[in-house]
């Protein structure tokens, strides 16, 4: 079971296959377990590389809150990055795992040779909107230190069908990662240079403006929306997602270089 150490925080991650990576992240409070019906299909032509954000599943739980932030997550992506070899990947994720790879693609866009970007919202321009966000999400953490993973039962199926030692880390996370700070990442957007597709299923209502505003703002970026399908539209609807993604993998240059990259 490979772990990266992240000064003293072990970060858990799997590697299937090979070719051009790809580097998947999960949602709040889900797992890499969210992505095992399509590693398959996405490590048959890519070295796919799924991993457990600190304070989830099998990577550490740390007890100091500063453990938790947007920096740090994306700081782990790049740690990764290094730790299997690559200087770029196609780099996605699911709603907060789609969030930090935009925030990835902003701080590292030279490591980014496309995004996919799955049930995922960029943030907020609006303060209000921004703290009503903010609310919600120390609520979550305010629930899981009262009820502990109990309260992942009556979640999504992204989240209610994985394991965690314990609700600790998911209540830090939810007040140090799910929180935001400001709107960096929602202006980056015009600013992504690379092939991107954004999934999003039909039934994820509180996802469907904030997918067609990524669809707008990302200049060339591909919008496909996934039928009888909710927050969870991977597992949901496990093959129309992999006919959704695999066309748009197979279209990308191989060895095409991150814009700020000279091919060798």
């Amino acid at each position: 079971m490979p772990k990266l150490d992240r000064d003293g925080v072990k970060i858990y991650y799997e590697v299937h296959g090979s070719g051009p990576l790809l580097l998947l992240t999960h949602g709040y409070s889900s797992t890499s377990a969210m992505w095992q019906g399509q590693v398959a299909a996405l490590s048959k032509h890519h070295k796919l590389v799924l991993w457990d954000m600190r304070g989830h599943g099998l990577s550490d739980y740390p007890d100091d809150p500063a453990s938790y932030s947007e920096a740090l997550t994306v700081a782990d992506m790049a740690a990764l990055l290094d730790e299997v070899g690559a200087e770029s990947a196609i780099v996605g994720g699911l709603s907060l795992g789609g969030y930090m790879s935009l925030a990835f693609h902003r701080t590292h866009p030279e490591r980014v040779r496309a995004l996919l970007i799955i049930d995922t919202g960029p943030g907020f321009k609006k303060d209000d909107a921004r703290d009503a966000w903010n609310t919600r999400a120390h609520a979550t953490a305010d629930r899981f230190e009262r009820e502990g993973l109990t309260v992942l039962q009556s979640a999504s199926r992204e989240r209610s069908s994985v394991s965690h030692r314990d609700a600790s880390g998911l209540a830090r996370a939810a007040r140090g990662m799910l929180t935001q700070r400001d709107a960096a990442v929602m202006l980056s957007l015009p600013d992504i240079k690379v092939p991107s597709l954004i999934v999003v299923g039909a039934d994820d209502t509180p996802f469907l403006a904030a997918s067609d505003y990524m669809a707008a703002k990302i200049p060339g970026a591909a919008k496909v929306v996934i039928p009888s399908a909710g927050h969870a539209v991977n597992i949901d609807q496990p093959q129309a997602f992999v006919d959704a993604v695999l066309p748009f993998l197979a279209g990308l240059p191989r060895n095409a270089a991150p814009v700020g990259l000279v091919a060798s």
